[in-house]
């Protein structure tokens, strides 16, 4: 659990770092690509079957919206936002879901307390964007850069809907799975790079170490360790205690931002992350009691 909460919780401080001398979506693609071959390989190396062209098309179609829609738009944005936002607003994927689910054909009716917890958290959302604010003030949060990470968010609960109504159609393995997805998403970013001219603002010579640094830290603690230490304890772990980390990671993101890059904690953002994440703590709290109550049952 500390893997997760201190992993990934640090990425977004990476990210802002990594992005600063590589193009977000190439530099997005190398992260995943290079961990998913890595996985994959790993894997195979275990004795782990081919998976099926089925499988493909489901891990493929949850990359795109994962990695994609959700990582890609992320990294764009933290060019323009500070990272504890970006933590903040991503930390805001399961209102999404329960938005999503619903709203699609054949969804869940949520319980009131989860209705609760989606307006509060939505509520939070607007505090902490403050669309209706003075601008010209310093303390506006870039507009284009909210709205990315509001898609970013949006995507990830589709990706993730879509993982859990395909579950049975994923590979046995989990990390094989999550290889797939990061070459399907990366593969995705690669395209979009390319075709937004990254390849043509992409200077070597002018990388800066901290991105290197960030780049690596992503690959290595981000997406392998991290994301072995999650598929592991879906295994062996309570689900309501692996959901921790929604909640976790923003505050970790928060205090890392202040601690090492000086990025500013303002009563708005304290206040947000509170609204927040406690609509988060009592969207899972509702789900938690009813799947004890259907265990008991």
């Amino acid at each position: 659990m500390l893997a997760v909460y201190i992993f990934w919780g640090s990425t977004y401080l990476a990210i802002r770092y990594a992005v600063e001398s590589i193009p977000p979506f190439l530099m997005a693609a190398s992260r995943h690509c290079i961990a998913g071959l890595i996985l994959f390989a790993w894997m195979r190396t275990k004795g782990t079957p081919l998976p099926k062209l089925s499988q493909w098309r489901v891990t493929v179609v949850m990359g795109l919206f994962l990695l994609l829609g959700g990582n890609g738009l992320l990294v764009w944005a933290e060019q323009r936002v500070i990272s504890s936002v970006a933590a903040l607003m991503i930390g805001s994927v399961p209102l999404w879901i329960v938005l999503v689910d619903t709203l699609r054909r054949g969804g869940k009716r949520p319980g009131w307390q989860v209705v609760a917890g989606v307006l509060v958290g939505f509520i939070g959302i607007v505090f902490l964007i403050n669309p209706f604010g003075d601008t010209g003030s310093g303390k506006e949060i870039d507009f284009l850069g909210a709205v990315a990470l509001l898609f970013a968010a949006l995507s990830w609960a589709i990706g993730s809907i879509y993982g859990r109504e395909h579950h049975a159609e994923l590979p046995r393995e989990p990390l094989l799975a999550t290889s797939m997805e990061m070459l399907g998403g990366g593969m995705g970013l690669l395209l979009v790079g390319t075709f937004t001219g990254e390849w043509n603002k992409l200077n070597l010579s002018t990388i800066t170490s901290n991105s290197l640094l960030g780049l690596g830290y992503l690959i290595l603690f981000g997406s392998l360790i991290a994301f072995a230490a999650y598929t592991w304890l879906l295994g062996v772990a309570p689900t309501p205690l692996v959901s921790t980390y929604a909640y976790v990671n923003p505050l970790v993101a928060i205090i890392l931002g202040n601690l090492i890059a000086n990025e500013p904690i303002t009563p708005r953002i304290i206040f947000a992350a509170l609204v927040i994440v406690g609509a988060v703590v009592l969207i899972n709290t509702e789900q938690m009691l009813k799947a004890l109550r259907k265990n008991a049952a």
